[in-house]
């Protein structure tokens, strides 16, 4: 068959749906993605009764996402939409009398700070904002609110432009840049300005500003019981763009605005939590030894004192949140172990006890981790994953088994027949560790018969993979692929040690691991050795790269987003300049061999995997011009090649529900392309 028209066949069958197999259910198709739904930013009432989550899905006629606010109470029962068709709906809070709720609107328009009033279920604007905000917070008393939002400044252009004359049209004055976070993926170049700490009355009014200067904050703000401060994470240092990382805690007075930092050591401390009592201060934070992993653990701050100890024991992940249970005598904290995420407690003395498995389930592209938790009363409410859902709500109560309150996707996905997922350990071929990883089998797998198989790369390289729900890994399932997914060393979620097994060394044996992965999985005798494919995204597109110039055992691969040259990508992406002392040990002029042994570019002579790279023309992360390199390499060598650049897009190539569908699509039909076929 042509190829053109081959591969064009098999991205609408992407794109439409596939008949019904002889086994029985349809498989997930590409138009399914649209049909995905997931739960986000849930919100506990402080007496445990309600629960407010937002309900995402994606819209097919705007190629985005669509939310609606929705409230449910604890026990399951009268669950019920209270807004939608406001635009962009986030950070949902209940006032702390749970009589209010507060969001942010966000429209084409501008960005709004709301309040439901549920009595009445009457919406007012408490503020039309400059900027959109961030993370709300209510006052204890719910008479104010707290929030973050950029402030920009206007500096005295560097030149006086002449003025063009009435009616005339010129170029754009240049663009002049001075600074060295000048850009981000996903936001764009940085306009001056940073975020700051706004507060305003909760039944409407003014915002007031209380913090200034060229110095950012983040995360959630956290009121003092009497409303009299804030404390809030920052970075005030004068040169805090080389020293990003490097943030403090501080109180402001929200009176006077006057701030004092709470914290000083060097590493970052954030994600602060007062106590019941407002007594004592949880965070997060680490010291800052310049590895590429440091896992955060949870500190403890007698606000009187500011004595601060350590108060979790090592964690196979590191902490993501903490919270104070409703006694204050123990906090819940939620941490990665072995490509899951958990939620323990976590006692005053320190002892940890696990009590949730399975949170997650945010990611609908691939199988990462990430999830959000919540405390009301005795009630802990949390995002739900699972191997064959999205996240979905579900609660614990203290004691028992966690109760899963929606089943948003069951009129979805019960009617598919899904690629089973099956988790596998095993040996290293580098040095005998213990390595974890997944097979997922197409629907109406037949042990009996040979399957072509896709290796799938995950990226970071400081993330892990998980039994979760992956929508591109469905996808490669139901075209008829075996899909093998791995957690190689540098993965979280198995202490700091693994992690750090490719600090100043990365791509190194994390190579060896993921030839490990396949070897495990053919030798179960069901796969088509003739036919090995391999993908990944990111560091797992640098890691395809890695291999296609250490091996030709795989027939085909598909780099997305890599890093292709060390150098141009610290020069260039916008992270590149926190990298030089925690991945390399010095700067590229300092060390120039270094950084190209480590770059896949000084592999290029023994490619001959024929390589497609796919990649967003708007990506500053690792910026296209990465893949541009590593294609103008391939060509020159007269490698099979194809650059697929994809307009509009940053790093996340799959931001838009078209797109995740098309990335697949291409990725399908340049492994058509080189499959064998009996």
């Amino acid at each position: 068959m042509n190829m053109i028209v081959r591969s064009s066949i098999l991205a609408m069958v992407l794109l439409i749906g596939a008949a019904t197999p002889a086994w029985g259910l349809p498989v997930f198709t590409g138009a399914d993605v649209f049909e995905l739904e997931w739960i986000t930013d849930i919100d506990v009432a402080a007496n445990g009764d309600r629960i407010l989550y937002v309900r995402a899905g994606y819209d097919i006629m705007t190629d985005g996402t669509r939310t609606t606010l929705w409230v449910i109470d604890a026990d399951g029962a009268n669950a019920k939409p209270l807004i939608a068709d406001a635009g962009s709906i986030s950070g949902p809070q209940f006032s702390p009398q749970g009589d209010r709720i507060a969001f942010i609107a966000s429209t084409d328009a501008g960005a709004r700070l709301r309040m439901l009033w549920l009595a009445s279920g009457e919406t007012t604007t408490v503020a039309q904002l400059a900027a959109p905000p961030q993370s709300l917070a209510f006052s204890a008393d719910g008479k104010q609110l707290a929030f973050l939002m950029r402030v920009a400044e206007k500096p005295e252009p560097f030149v006086a432009p002449d003025e063009p004359p009435k009616g005339a049209t010129w170029a754009a004055q240049p663009k002049v840049i001075e600074r060295l976070l000048y850009r981000g993926d996903g936001s764009g170049y940085a306009e001056p300005g940073e975020t700051q700490v706004f507060v305003v009355p909760s039944d409407g009014g003014t915002p007031r500003q209380l913090t200034s200067g060229g110095h950012p904050h983040f995360g959630t703000p956290v009121w003092a019981e009497d409303g009299r401060a804030i404390v809030v994470a920052g970075n005030h240092r004068a040169d805090w763009e080389y020293e990003s990382a490097d943030s403090s805690l501080y109180r402001i007075d929200v009176a006077t605005g006057e701030t004092r930092a709470l914290t000083d050591r060097y590493g970052p401390e954030y994600a602060p939590k007062l106590s019941p009592d407002g007594r004592q201060l949880a965070y997060l934070g680490y010291d800052d030894d310049r590895r590429s992993n440091i896992d955060a653990a949870v500190y403890l701050m007698d606000l009187a004192s500011g004595n601060t100890r350590r108060l979790s024991p090592p964690l196979e992940g590191g902490v993501d949140d903490v919270r104070f249970a409703r006694d204050g005598k123990r906090l819940f904290v939620q941490y990665d172990a072995e490509g899951d995420t958990r939620i323990a407690s976590l006692n005053l003395a320190g002892r940890i006890t696990d009590h949730i498995e399975g949170a997650g389930g945010l990611d609908l592209t691939r199988p990462y981790s990430g999830a959000q938790f919540d405390l009301g009363a005795d009630v802990l409410a949390y995002t739900k994953a699972s191997a064959t859902r999205p996240a979905d709500l579900a609660v614990w109560r203290g004691r028992g088994e966690p109760r899963q309150l929606t089943h948003v996707n069951d009129d979805l996905l019960g009617g598919r027949e899904l690629g089973a997922i099956e988790e596998i350990w095993f040996e290293s071929p580098a040095d005998g560790a213990r390595i974890q990883g997944w097979i997922v089998k197409p629907p109406g797998f037949d042990a009996g018969k040979r399957y072509p198989m896709v290796l799938e790369i995950h990226g970071g390289p400081h993330t892990n993979y998980g039994a979760r729900f992956a929508a591109e890994i469905q996808l490669y399932a139901a075209a008829g692929y075996v899909v093998v997914y791995a957690n190689p060393r540098g993965s979280t979620s198995y202490g700091e040690a693994f992690a750090n097994k490719i600090d100043k060394n990365y791509p190194s044996q994390d190579y060896d691991d993921l030839m490990g992965a396949v070897d495990a999985v053919v030798a179960k005798g069901y796969i088509d050795t003739r036919n090995l494919f391999v993908t990944g995204g990111s560091g797992g597109g640098a890691l395809t790269a890695w291999i296609v110039g250490k091996t030709n055992r795989f027939r085909a691969a598909a780099s997305a987003k890599p890093v292709i040259n060390w150098t141009s990508f610290m020069l260039t992406s916008d992270i590149g300049s926190m990298i030089d002392d925690r991945w390399f040990a010095d700067a590229p002029w300092l060390n120039t061999a270094e950084y190209l042994r480590r770059s896949p570019l000084s592999l290029v002579g023994s490619v001959s995997t024929p390589t497609m790279l796919i990649t967003g023309e708007n990506d500053y992360r690792t910026p296209i011009s990465e893949s541009e390199q590593y294609y103008q390499a391939l060509k020159i060598r007269g490698v099979d090649t194809m650059l697929v650049r994809v307009a509009d897009a940053s790093h996340d190539i799959s931001a838009r529900p078209s797109q995740l569908i098309s990335k697949v699509a291409h990725i399908l039909a340049w492994f058509e392309r080189y499959r064998v076929k009996d």
